[in-house]
């Protein structure tokens, strides 16, 4: 067993499936929260103060406290078993940062699309990436307090989801909901890879 796992420093010796797995969506959606929430080390956070420079772009529809952005990436860890540990990667959320996007998303298994069922079309341009990359994915709607309440036909169709994608929904700051979502994620990507055996 390695020697500082107490303090959630390193994996236990018994890990053997380590899969690397995106947490994507728009701008304010909540991944950073997510992955703070579920992260059992302490995660890695670049976020950066709002600038006026940014305002033009950054529209704060369903956030107007929101102070500061990810610029980069968010980085968490999450035990499942003793041999599954997620390597939990978070991306920005504004189209200028395609291009990181891109680059975290190599070697990933699959990803977490977080969406907010008041802005379901600022969720299409985090589809689009994910689909053109071809990773397995789910869609969590997090659950912000003014949140309403869709069927989940609706939501579905107006996602355009497959019959086969899980739509689920979470809330981003309670880490057993989050945990749930990524589980799900998880689940939805064994059944894929059996399928494919």
């Amino acid at each position: 067993m390695a020697s500082r796992l107490s303090d959630g420093v390193y994996v236990r010796d018994t890990v053997q499936i380590t899969p690397k797995l995106m947490v994507v969506g728009p701008f304010g959606v909540g991944k950073t929260t997510l992955i703070g929430a579920v992260s059992e080390i302490e995660p890695l956070r670049t976020e950066e103060l709002m600038t006026q420079n940014g305002a033009a772009t950054d529209d704060l529809s369903g956030v107007p406290d929101k102070r500061s952005t990810t610029v980069a990436l968010d980085f968490g860890r999450l035990t499942l078993a003793d041999d599954l540990v997620l390597y939990l990667f978070g991306t920005p959320g504004q189209q200028r940062f395609t291009h990181i996007w891109e680059d975290l998303s190599r070697g990933a298994y699959g990803a977490l699309v977080l969406a907010d069922s008041r802005y379901l079309d600022q969720s299409f341009e985090a589809l689009s990436l994910v689909e053109k990359s071809a990773l397995p994915y789910i869609v969590a709607l997090n659950a912000f307090p003014d949140t309403p309440d869709y069927p989940e036909a609706e939501l579905r169709e107006a996602l355009d989801l497959d019959p086969g994608t899980p739509l689920v929904t979470c809330d981003a700051r309670d880490r057993q909901s989050a945990k749930t979502a990524l589980v799900t994620l998880v689940k939805h990507l064994y059944a894929g890879h059996q399928e494919s055996s």
